[in-house]
């Protein structure tokens, strides 16, 4: 039996690289609300969905702060221009680095 307003789904593991300061700051969040990072990652998925702030003003306090101590100078100006640091990239098949 659901529970009433609790929503069943199947979940899937992925591999997915993302800026290492960015991991920092998102598993640092999500540790401090006791959550895992794949649950703080569907809530902010689903709140930019329906076009909405998944952080309130204390959560965004806390990230600032979690963004200084990692060292994370990047924001949504930076989307969509971030490269890769050539040792950073990985190996694909059949290709060796140079």
């Amino acid at each position: 039996m659901v529970e009433r307003g609790k929503f069943i789904v199947e979940r899937v593991q992925t591999g997915v690289r993302m800026e290492k300061r960015i991991l920092k700051v998102l598993k640092a969040f999500g540790e401090y609300h006791d959550m895992t990072l794949g649950d703080l990652l569907e809530g902010i998925v689903l709140h930019a969905f329906d076009g909405k702030c998944p952080f309130g003003a204390e959560s965004l306090r806390r990230i600032k702060d979690l963004k200084k101590f990692y060292g994370l100078d990047l924001d949504s100006r930076a989307s969509h221009r971030l490269t890769e640091s050539r040792a950073s990239q990985p190996l694909r098949k059949g290709k060796r680095a140079k």
